[in-house]
């Protein structure tokens, strides 16, 4: 069985993480009574002021969330020469699949769906949040884009964390951080609703790249890219699901406010499921952990290697601007920034921008929805191609499906006509290709670094795909919305330069194990020979 925190042995940070997750939690229990009294009145709490179970319930939160903090935090551990020489330098993954793989993907498929949730319920609590505070539109669009903002930093945040303290540290520490600001439910003034939604979206930004990062250092590399597409495509979609459900269940009772305080028992249970999710032996092994790292490989069926010793010490977040990994990290960032400007942006101003070529409300909803209906399947199709085919190059397929319906767009009442099959067939290339990039963006890079930075290079990705829609969100606020062929004709730049960059530099990683990117000389040669074909393990 995994040890209960991170730190194995370590009876005091062990002391530290269980009390520290009870006075988080007991800290949100003392925010309840407020919220409960207030159902004579709808469950509104604008304008009242904090009791005193309240304040001592914020100190709780602040002083437990310090010290489970501390608790995960790894010690820098220098591994003696004759360890170093005795330890498993590398863990060559047996090509099968065991019980415990199902287990983490269950695990971590639960603390997705809860991740996704956060940023998902921001469409069911604005109306109510804007009915209680009495918003404006302008003022009410504060509140996702500071929780966009708060993912956007959480991504890159957390993807230090998982390099500091551990993949499977920063995962119990988003946990303790979900439990702590579901406060927000129970916060009387708009202000303090804004200042809890950005910690809400900082814990939740970085989940998505860490599990990636976790999956990808433990699934065998025979099986890795379906299990990595796979866990974000049912992630994604369940944590959608589980929004609406909840909304649809609770709010008509109990109000907006409800929906924040779902933080509470979701956070709970995704700490009570730590013993199923383990450390990356990659990470333990960087570490000097060798005790650990091998009860880990026991558990997962890996084993040791005959390959050279890694060479990974001194590898910093300034490796990913240089080389061989400086043009990667660009092309990268420039895909996910392209996708959040499309996604957060395009496909959002789409609907108004067809209303005002002359299309009804009922037709242009009819032409998008035909249009996701169409794009749906494909996110199998992708996967498919992932695993079987090539990471690179689907990658590079998908953006160029991207790019073709970025061009499609500009044609749209001009060129094409708004009515028939064509406007259909142009924005069914836009939704299955950025649909594909973001199902294929986080598992490349995941793939495409060495231990000591993967985590770092993850979030850095998921932070740019959050990045764009800031600045799309900025431009909607500030009413600067350009038309809708001018600002798809701009987006093509970076969408084709990203992917041009990712063909001509990004190495395949099809079954390749990720341990052989550890030496640098292994990494320095599959950066070079990155236009062509990398060597591929057979896994």
């Amino acid at each position: 069985m995994q040890p209960d925190i991170a730190v194995l042995g370590h009876r005091a940070a062990a002391w530290a993480f269980w009390l520290g997750t009870c006075a988080v939690t007991v800290g949100v229990v003392l925010h309840l009574p407020m919220f409960l009294m207030a159902a004579s009145m709808g469950y509104r709490l604008a304008g009242m002021e904090m009791d005193g179970g309240m304040r001592l319930g914020m100190a709780l939160i602040v002083l437990g969330t310090a010290a489970t903090g501390l608790a995960l935090v790894r010690p820098v551990v220098a591994t003696p020469p004759a360890a170093a020489a005795a330890r498993p330098d590398e863990t060559a993954q047996q090509p099968k699949l065991v019980a415990a793989h199902w287990g983490l993907m269950l695990t971590l498929t639960m603390a997705l769906v809860i991740d996704v949730m956060k940023p998902a319920t921001l469409g069911f609590v604005v109306p109510g949040t804007m009915r209680e505070y009495d918003l404006t539109r302008q003022e009410v669009a504060l509140l996702p884009f500071v929780a966009l903002t708060g993912t956007t930093v959480g991504s890159y945040a957390w993807g230090v964390l998982a390099d500091r303290m551990g993949r499977r540290g920063a995962i119990l520490l988003a946990a303790i951080m979900f439990i702590g600001t579901s406060i927000c439910g129970a916060m009387p003034s708009f202000g303090w609703n804004l200042a809890m939604c950005f910690l809400m979206g900082l814990s939740a930004g970085g989940m998505l790249p860490i599990t990636y990062t976790l999956l990808a250092e433990t699934v065998p590399a025979r099986h890795r890219g379906w299990f990595l597409v796979l866990l974000g495509g049912v992630g994604l979609v369940g944590g959608y699901l589980a929004a609406s459900s909840a909304a649809a269940l609770l709010e008509p009772h109990f109000g907006w406010r409800i929906m924040w305080f779902l933080g509470l028992p979701t956070g709970v249970a995704l700490v009570l499921l730590n013993r199923f999710i383990p450390e990356s032996p990659s990470f333990l092994l960087l570490h000097g952990e060798l005790a650990e790292a091998r009860i880990v490989m026991r558990r997962y069926h890996m084993t040791p290697s005959s390959l050279p010793k890694r060479q990974t010490e001194g590898i910093g977040g300034g490796r990913l601007l240089r080389r061989p990994f400086g043009v990667v990290t660009l092309a990268l960032n420039l895909c996910a920034l392209a996708w959040g400007l499309v996604n957060y942006g395009l496909l959002l101003w789409m609907p108004a921008d067809l209303r005002a070529k002359g299309i009804s409300v009922a037709a242009s909803d009819a032409l998008l929805a035909h249009a996701a209906l169409f794009a749906l399947p494909t996110a199998v199709v992708t996967a498919l191609l992932y695993q079987r085919w090539s990471t690179k190059w689907t990658l590079v397929l998908v953006s160029s499906v991207t790019l073709a319906g970025l061009l499609g767009v500009t044609l749209l009442g001009s060129v094409v006509p708004l009515q028939g099959a064509m406007p259909v067939v142009l924005l069914t290339l836009l939704l299955v290709g950025t649909g594909g990039v973001i199902a294929v963006l986080l598992p490349f890079s995941a793939e495409s670094y060495p231990a000591a930075v993967r985590g770092r290079a993850t979030g850095l990705v998921a932070g740019s795909s959050k990045l764009g829609g800031i600045v799309a969100q900025l431009v909607t606020m500030g009413a600067a919305v350009p038309g809708l062929a001018m600002a798809a004709l701009a987006l093509a730049v970076p969408v084709a330069l990203g992917a041009t960059l990712a063909g001509r530099y990004g190495a395949e990683t099809r079954g390749r194990r990720l341990e052989e990117l550890d030496t640098p000389e292994a990494a320095d040669g599959a950066g070079r020979a990155g236009g062509g074909s990398a060597a591929v393990s057979a896994g």
